[in-house]
Protein backbone atom coordinates (compact mmCIF):
# COMPACT_ATOMS: atom_id res chain seq x y z
CA UNK A 1 0.00 0.00 0.00
CA UNK A 2 1.27 3.48 -0.88
CA UNK A 3 1.64 5.99 1.91
CA UNK A 4 0.23 8.63 -0.44
CA UNK A 5 -1.48 8.30 -3.81
CA UNK A 6 -2.43 11.19 -6.09
CA UNK A 7 -4.37 10.50 -9.27
CA UNK A 8 -5.29 12.95 -12.04
CA UNK A 9 -5.17 15.92 -9.69
CA UNK A 10 -6.31 19.17 -11.29
CA UNK A 11 -6.49 22.21 -9.02
CA UNK A 12 -8.20 25.49 -9.85
CA UNK A 13 -8.30 28.94 -8.29
CA UNK A 14 -11.53 30.37 -9.61
CA UNK A 15 -11.48 30.12 -13.39
CA UNK A 16 -7.74 29.48 -13.56
CA UNK A 17 -6.54 25.89 -13.60
CA UNK A 18 -3.16 25.60 -11.91
CA UNK A 19 -2.35 21.88 -12.18
CA UNK A 20 -3.33 19.39 -14.84
CA UNK A 21 -3.83 15.65 -14.20
CA UNK A 22 -0.95 15.26 -11.74
CA UNK A 23 -0.41 11.64 -10.67
CA UNK A 24 2.19 10.01 -8.42
CA UNK A 25 2.56 7.45 -5.63
CA UNK A 26 4.81 7.67 -2.59
CA UNK A 27 5.80 4.47 -0.78
CA UNK A 28 5.81 4.27 3.01
CA UNK A 29 9.10 5.61 4.35
CA UNK A 30 10.02 7.20 1.02
CA UNK A 31 11.00 10.83 0.46
CA UNK A 32 9.50 12.15 -2.78
CA UNK A 33 10.21 15.61 -4.18
CA UNK A 34 8.21 17.87 -6.47
CA UNK A 35 10.63 20.14 -8.30
CA UNK A 36 10.14 23.08 -10.61
CA UNK A 37 10.39 26.81 -11.05
CA UNK A 38 8.11 29.25 -9.21
CA UNK A 39 4.61 28.97 -10.62
CA UNK A 40 5.00 25.38 -11.79
CA UNK A 41 2.18 24.21 -9.47
CA UNK A 42 4.23 22.17 -7.04
CA UNK A 43 3.11 23.99 -3.87
CA UNK A 44 -0.48 23.91 -5.12
CA UNK A 45 -0.30 20.11 -5.12
CA UNK A 46 0.69 20.15 -1.43
CA UNK A 47 -2.11 22.60 -0.65
CA UNK A 48 -4.66 20.27 -2.24
CA UNK A 49 -3.30 17.26 -0.33
CA UNK A 50 -3.34 19.16 2.97
CA UNK A 51 -6.84 20.55 2.43
CA UNK A 52 -5.85 24.20 1.95
CA UNK A 53 -6.93 24.20 -1.70
CA UNK A 54 -10.52 23.02 -2.04
CA UNK A 55 -11.23 23.34 -5.78
CA UNK A 56 -9.78 20.18 -7.25
CA UNK A 57 -10.72 17.10 -9.17
CA UNK A 58 -9.09 13.68 -9.12
CA UNK A 59 -8.27 11.35 -6.24
CA UNK A 60 -6.05 11.75 -3.18
CA UNK A 61 -5.55 9.06 -0.56
CA UNK A 62 -3.20 8.58 2.39
CA UNK A 63 -2.53 5.13 3.81
CA UNK A 64 -5.52 3.85 1.85
CA UNK A 65 -7.97 6.46 3.19
CA UNK A 66 -9.39 8.87 0.58
CA UNK A 67 -9.34 12.62 1.14
CA UNK A 68 -12.53 14.56 0.54
CA UNK A 69 -12.93 18.24 -0.17
CA UNK A 70 -13.99 19.16 3.35
CA UNK A 71 -11.99 19.40 6.57
CA UNK A 72 -10.82 15.87 7.37
CA UNK A 73 -9.27 15.63 10.83
CA UNK A 74 -8.49 11.92 10.54
CA UNK A 75 -6.57 12.59 7.32
CA UNK A 76 -4.82 15.61 8.85
CA UNK A 77 -3.61 13.61 11.82
CA UNK A 78 -1.84 11.20 9.48
CA UNK A 79 -0.60 13.88 7.07
CA UNK A 80 0.83 17.11 8.46
CA UNK A 81 2.37 20.09 6.67
CA UNK A 82 5.46 22.20 7.40
CA UNK A 83 5.32 25.61 5.72
CA UNK A 84 8.04 27.59 4.03
CA UNK A 85 8.09 30.66 6.25
CA UNK A 86 8.83 30.05 9.95
CA UNK A 87 8.11 33.73 10.62
CA UNK A 88 4.60 33.66 9.19
CA UNK A 89 3.54 30.18 10.30
CA UNK A 90 3.82 30.86 14.06
CA UNK A 91 1.45 33.24 15.86
CA UNK A 92 3.60 36.10 17.20
CA UNK A 93 1.52 36.54 20.37
CA UNK A 94 1.40 32.91 21.40
CA UNK A 95 4.09 31.07 23.31
CA UNK A 96 5.64 27.99 21.76
CA UNK A 97 3.70 25.92 24.29
CA UNK A 98 0.38 27.45 23.19
CA UNK A 99 1.25 26.87 19.53
CA UNK A 100 2.14 23.23 20.14
CA UNK A 101 -1.01 22.74 22.24
CA UNK A 102 -3.39 23.72 19.39
CA UNK A 103 -3.28 20.32 17.61
CA UNK A 104 -4.33 18.59 20.84
CA UNK A 105 -7.45 20.73 21.02
CA UNK A 106 -8.26 20.19 17.35
CA UNK A 107 -7.77 16.42 17.41
CA UNK A 108 -8.91 15.71 20.97
CA UNK A 109 -5.62 14.07 21.94
CA UNK A 110 -4.46 13.60 25.52
CA UNK A 111 -1.02 13.28 27.15
CA UNK A 112 -0.22 16.80 26.01
CA UNK A 113 2.73 17.65 28.26
CA UNK A 114 4.68 14.50 27.46
CA UNK A 115 4.07 14.81 23.73
CA UNK A 116 5.07 18.48 23.60
CA UNK A 117 8.32 17.86 25.46
CA UNK A 118 9.06 14.80 23.28
CA UNK A 119 8.41 16.79 20.08
CA UNK A 120 10.68 19.62 21.18
CA UNK A 121 13.42 17.19 22.11
CA UNK A 122 13.04 15.42 18.77
CA UNK A 123 13.82 18.67 16.93
CA UNK A 124 16.71 19.57 19.21
CA UNK A 125 15.02 22.15 21.49
CA UNK A 126 15.02 21.66 25.25
CA UNK A 127 12.24 22.58 27.68
CA UNK A 128 13.42 26.16 28.21
CA UNK A 129 12.09 27.08 24.75
CA UNK A 130 8.59 25.92 25.60
CA UNK A 131 7.34 29.20 27.09
CA UNK A 132 9.17 31.61 24.80
CA UNK A 133 7.58 33.67 22.05
CA UNK A 134 8.54 33.36 18.37
CA UNK A 135 10.41 36.70 18.37
CA UNK A 136 12.74 35.28 21.02
CA UNK A 137 13.89 32.50 18.66
CA UNK A 138 16.13 32.49 15.63
CA UNK A 139 14.79 31.58 12.19
CA UNK A 140 16.19 28.08 12.46
CA UNK A 141 14.66 27.60 15.90
CA UNK A 142 11.29 28.81 14.62
CA UNK A 143 11.39 26.23 11.82
CA UNK A 144 12.26 23.56 14.37
CA UNK A 145 9.14 24.59 16.31
CA UNK A 146 7.08 24.38 13.10
CA UNK A 147 8.38 20.84 12.57
CA UNK A 148 7.63 19.98 16.21
CA UNK A 149 4.07 21.25 15.76
CA UNK A 150 3.64 18.82 12.87
CA UNK A 151 5.13 15.97 14.90
CA UNK A 152 3.07 16.29 18.10
CA UNK A 153 0.11 14.39 16.62
CA UNK A 154 2.50 11.62 15.52
CA UNK A 155 1.72 11.68 11.79
CA UNK A 156 3.16 9.23 9.31
CA UNK A 157 3.44 11.66 6.40
CA UNK A 158 4.99 15.14 6.35
CA UNK A 159 4.36 17.61 3.54
CA UNK A 160 7.38 19.93 3.36
CA UNK A 161 6.88 23.16 1.40
CA UNK A 162 10.33 24.66 0.74
CA UNK A 163 11.27 23.96 4.38
CA UNK A 164 14.67 25.72 4.27
CA UNK A 165 14.36 28.38 1.57
CA UNK A 166 13.43 31.17 4.04
CA UNK A 167 16.39 30.39 6.31
CA UNK A 168 19.91 31.74 6.32
CA UNK A 169 22.36 29.57 4.46
CA UNK A 170 24.20 28.90 7.71
CA UNK A 171 21.21 27.10 9.25
CA UNK A 172 19.74 25.43 6.16
CA UNK A 173 22.07 22.44 6.52
CA UNK A 174 21.09 22.03 10.19
CA UNK A 175 17.39 21.80 9.34
CA UNK A 176 18.02 19.43 6.42
CA UNK A 177 20.08 17.15 8.65
CA UNK A 178 17.30 17.28 11.25
CA UNK A 179 14.69 16.26 8.66
CA UNK A 180 16.87 13.42 7.46
CA UNK A 181 17.34 12.15 11.01
CA UNK A 182 13.64 12.40 11.87
CA UNK A 183 12.66 10.43 8.80
CA UNK A 184 15.08 7.66 9.75
CA UNK A 185 14.19 7.57 13.46
CA UNK A 186 10.41 7.90 13.13
CA UNK A 187 9.84 6.08 9.85
CA UNK A 188 8.25 9.14 8.28
CA UNK A 189 7.21 9.56 4.66
CA UNK A 190 8.06 12.92 3.07
CA UNK A 191 6.58 14.81 0.15
CA UNK A 192 8.98 17.68 -0.42
CA UNK A 193 8.44 20.77 -2.58
CA UNK A 194 11.57 22.65 -3.57
CA UNK A 195 13.28 24.45 -6.43
CA UNK A 196 16.71 23.31 -5.19
CA UNK A 197 18.13 20.17 -6.79
CA UNK A 198 20.93 19.95 -4.17
CA UNK A 199 18.19 19.72 -1.51
CA UNK A 200 16.49 17.00 -3.56
CA UNK A 201 19.76 15.11 -3.90
CA UNK A 202 20.33 15.25 -0.14
CA UNK A 203 16.85 14.55 1.18
CA UNK A 204 14.83 12.67 -1.45
CA UNK A 205 14.75 9.22 -3.05
CA UNK A 206 12.73 10.16 -6.14
CA UNK A 207 11.58 13.35 -7.81
CA UNK A 208 8.91 14.58 -10.19
CA UNK A 209 9.72 17.60 -12.32
CA UNK A 210 6.79 19.98 -12.81
CA UNK A 211 6.32 22.58 -15.52
CA UNK A 212 3.23 24.71 -16.10
CA UNK A 213 1.13 22.56 -13.78
CA UNK A 214 2.12 19.19 -15.26
CA UNK A 215 4.63 16.49 -14.35
CA UNK A 216 7.05 16.23 -17.27
CA UNK A 217 9.31 13.56 -15.78
CA UNK A 218 9.71 11.27 -12.79
CA UNK A 219 13.18 9.99 -11.90
CA UNK A 220 15.28 8.59 -9.07
CA UNK A 221 17.83 10.71 -7.26
CA UNK A 222 20.47 8.31 -8.60
CA UNK A 223 19.43 9.34 -12.11
CA UNK A 224 19.61 13.01 -11.11
CA UNK A 225 23.13 12.61 -9.75
CA UNK A 226 24.25 10.67 -12.82
CA UNK A 227 22.88 13.36 -15.17
CA UNK A 228 20.39 10.90 -16.66
CA UNK A 229 17.28 13.10 -16.70
CA UNK A 230 15.60 12.83 -20.10
CA UNK A 231 13.19 15.73 -20.49
CA UNK A 232 14.82 18.91 -21.93
CA UNK A 233 13.24 21.07 -19.22
CA UNK A 234 14.54 18.73 -16.48
CA UNK A 235 18.02 18.87 -17.96
CA UNK A 236 17.86 22.66 -18.12
CA UNK A 237 16.89 22.84 -14.45
CA UNK A 238 19.86 20.66 -13.59
CA UNK A 239 22.20 22.81 -15.68
CA UNK A 240 20.96 26.00 -14.01
CA UNK A 241 21.30 24.40 -10.58
CA UNK A 242 24.91 23.46 -11.29
CA UNK A 243 25.59 26.99 -12.46
CA UNK A 244 24.25 28.50 -9.25
CA UNK A 245 26.26 26.03 -7.18
CA UNK A 246 29.54 27.02 -8.89
CA UNK A 247 28.86 30.76 -9.08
Amino acid sequence: MSALSVRNLSVSYGDRRVTHDVSFDVAEGESFALVGESGSGKSTVLRAISGLAREWTGDISALGAPRGHRVDRAFARQCQMVFQDPYGSLHPRKTIDATLAEPFLIHGIGDRDRRIVAALEAVGLDRRYRFRFPHQLSGGQRQRVAIARALVVEPRILLLDEPTSALDVSVQAEVLNLLKRLRREQGLTYVLVTHSLPVVSFLADRLAVMRQGRIVETATVAQLRADELRDPYSRELRRLSQGRATA
